[in-house]
């Protein structure tokens, strides 16, 4: 059975941190993307940041780039994702999410996590 479990979620203030993992198991995921979808309540789900399945090319949205990193295990079945600078408009739940042979996309994916709560307060 795949899974994809995350965890590290949890409340911040702002311009703080935390660190986000998601842990693969189930199959081989060497030939696999894999990264990070949030939600907010009452908002349209959207792009985080993604890692290319030889985790040396990572790919980001617009709203976290130059504040989180993304990046992955030497085993290639987890990803990392580093939030710093946090602010109060990254209040959302993060999926994590596997697709392969392709970008990790809003919708598009293979597999998913259950999703991990991260609340920043201002």
């Amino acid at each position: 059975q795949v899974q994809l479990v995350e965890s590290g979620g949890g409340l911040a203030q702002a311009g703080g941190s935390l660190r986000l993992s998601c842990a693969a198991s189930g199959r081989t995921f060497s030939r696999y993307d894999m990264g990070y979808l949030r939600q907010a309540p009452g908002k349209e789900r959207e792009f985080v940041a993604g890692m290319n399945w030889s985790g040396d090319s990572p790919y980001y949205g617009d709203s976290v780039k130059g504040r989180f990193t993304i990046s992955r295990g030497y085993a290639k079945n987890t990803i990392y994702l580093e939030m710093n600078s946090l602010k109060a408009e990254d209040t959302a739940i993060y999926y994590c999410a596997a697709a392969l042979g392709r970008r990790v996309g809003v919708r598009d994916n293979d597999y998913w996590g259950q999703g991990t709560q991260v609340t920043v307060s201002s």
